[in-house]
């Protein structure tokens, strides 16, 4: 008898009720190999905590929703290990879902454990779903990571800490190798990291110049969704990737934290040369601004327009000078977020960075990473 013969008349030995046993394990060895005895996998998260797995996860939750694009970073169906996770993408970037869901149509069956906050999500029901490994957002239970997890501790289900949010510049690639350590995709985690590097490497090496000018930057988060200008990044999060793309983020100087409000007064008085909006379709009915997938241009640049039309905003050098940009909001947010160091390099530093093309990184991103490719218009400038 042939081999394949040999396992035909296995099969049709088998209770049927065994065959979906048989075929999950078929798929947990086609997506992360096989090995007599996993061996157990021990890693320091972004929170400092040392975590031991006993073998590579294949049952996850994820607190955050939208952190499924690093999993589709590193795995050929970022659905399928979801044993729960958080409803923020599938409720706010609805166009993204969308593109999940086109793909991989079980994410439609996950079960919902929560709003990637502290008040939403719920430790009852993540441990109802039976994981393996817990995936928190660094923005959960922040600064207390250890109470966080003490009723997982609690049941015997590891948890890992990581962050694309609050301290995205310092923490991506860290967070992308401990993922990849987590679900045995180390080599698809560093495939990616060496990408990323490459690519930031290139940024760094251009404005390694003496007395470079920092242009000042406003970035007004969210915009016009908050009423009067202006809610803004401070230190941490986008905030670092203004500093790094050679600007000077204006909220910085008077922002201790992540973000905050500033005053039309101080904005007007620091005078920003490049003024950047992020939005979304999160947006829609707010009056901010609303771009992204599914947005035309057209209709995004007027969004744009509008806001830079507000009293104030349009008296500024930025405005004046036609140096008025959008960006998705989101993609801040997401290990993808090296496409905002190329654009606000771009922005900012227009003339130093005229041949990088922040499209082209994208379309190779999406060719060679992703398992959801990104795809629509994620920034804008208001002069075309």
């Amino acid at each position: 008898m042939t081999a394949l013969g040999f396992v035909r008349a296995g099969l049709r030995r088998l209770p049927v009720l065994m065959l979906p046993l048989l075929a999950a394990g078929l798929w947990a060895a086609c997506l992360w190999g096989t090995s007599a005895a996993a061996a157990p996998i021990t890693l320091t998260d972004i929170a400092g905590r040392s975590v031991t797995l006993p073998g590579p996860a294949r049952r996850i939750v994820l607190a955050e929703g939208r952190q499924i694009f690093a999993l589709a970073l590193l795995l050929p169906d970022p659905v399928a290990p979801l044993a729960g996770w958080s409803a923020d993408l599938k409720r706010r970037d609805v166009p993204n879902y969308a593109r999940v869901k086109a793909k991989f149509p079980a994410v439609e069956q996950v079960p919902v454990v929560g709003e990637e906050s502290d008040a939403s999500f719920s430790v009852e029901k993540a441990l109802s779903v039976d994981p393996d490994l817990v995936i928190l957002s660094g923005r959960l239970g922040a600064g207390r990571p250890e109470e966080v997890v003490k009723p997982f501790t609690a049941a015997g289900v590891p948890v890992i800490f990581v962050d694309f949010y609050a301290h995205p510049f310092q923490n991506t690639v860290p967070s992308m190798r401990i993922l990849g350590r987590a679900l045995g995709r180390e080599a698809q985690a560093e495939a990616y990291v060496a990408f990323y590097a490459a690519h930031m490497a290139r940024i760094a090496a251009r404005l390694d110049t003496p007395g470079l000018a920092r242009p000042k930057v406003l970035m007004e988060a969210h915009a016009g969704a908050f009423g009067e200008c202006c809610n803004a990044p401070g230190r941490g999060s986008v905030g670092d990737f203004i500093d790094f793309a050679g600007g000077q983020n204006i909220a910085a100087e008077v922002l201790t934290g992540t973000h905050g409000h500033l005053s039309l007064e101080y904005v007007m008085s620091a005078d920003p040369a490049v003024y950047v909006a992020t939005g979304g379709t999160h947006l829609i009915g707010t009056g901010g601004l609303v771009l992204g997938p599914g947005i035309p241009e057209a209709q995004a640049r007027a969004a744009l327009a509008g806001l830079t039309a507000r009293t104030g905003i349009a008296q500024l050098a930025a405005v004046r000078e036609g140096r008025v940009h959008g960006l998705y909001h989101n993609l801040i947010n997401m290990p993808t977020n090296v496409l905002v160091a190329e654009v606000l390099a771009k922005w900012i530093h227009p003339e130093l960075f005229a041949d990088l093309d922040p499209r082209a990184t994208l379309d190779e991103m999406n060719a060679r990473f992703l398992a959801v490719p990104l795809e629509g218009s994620y920034w804008i400038s208001l002069t075309p």
